[in-house]
């Protein structure tokens, strides 16, 4: 049996860390997203199938867009835990945050520092003056998780989303760089944080 390399890790903290994108955990990515609380997360309906998804992880894999793997390193191995995406608008410096976090990750602060280190990464490496996001207004944890990794509240759409089979608020978020408050995992790596 051939032991698996350790992943590839580019920004960390004690206990989270984000790597690359990685085709070989597509079945994994996809088993998390089928999961009912996290598809009423998001207002999706519908599940999708495996074989759709691959199809899109081809897609995605060849994107502009800024995808991480995030990993739990609280275990003596980093265990792949989420993803955390940046859509960016290249001409106004900005881009969109998304992230989703398989049931067994919830509720021990891994969302919080992944999202840190996503905005830590985006703000520093990719240069993004700003950083925004939309959660359904019911989804409590994760507004609590956004808030303590920086974002404001800078919005409501009224009725936007579904949540349980009722309507719901979609609240915006956002973070600046200029904000952005340390420690940085990024500029730790060149001895500055």
């Amino acid at each position: 049996m051939t032991e698996q390399p350790e992943p590839t890790l580019w920004v960390t903290t004690d206990t989270c860390g984000l790597g690359p994108y990685r085709a070989d955990l597509v079945e994994t990515y996809w088993w998390w997203e089928q999961e009912p609380t996290l598809m009423v997360g998001y207002g999706r309906q519908a599940p999708e199938s495996v074989e759709a998804r691959a199809e899109g992880m081809a897609h995605q894999l060849r994107g502009a867009n800024l995808r991480f793997t995030v990993y739990d390193l609280a275990e003596s191995a980093p265990v792949p835990v989420g993803v955390s995406t940046l859509l960016p608008d290249e001409a106004v410096r900005t881009a969109e945050f998304v992230i989703m976090l398989g049931k067994d990750a919830r509720g021990r602060g891994l969302g919080t520092e992944a999202t840190r280190l996503t905005l830590d990464y985006g703000f520093h490496v990719a240069n993004l003056r700003a950083v925004w996001l939309k959660v359904l207004a019911p989804n409590i944890a994760a507004i609590r998780a956004y808030e303590k990794a920086g974002f404001r509240s800078a919005g409501r759409l009224r009725e936007a989303g579904y949540w349980l089979g009722e309507t719901c608020d979609e609240l915006v978020f956002d973070a600046l760089a200029k904000e952005f408050a340390g420690p940085s995992a990024v500029k730790a790596l060149f001895g500055t944080a």
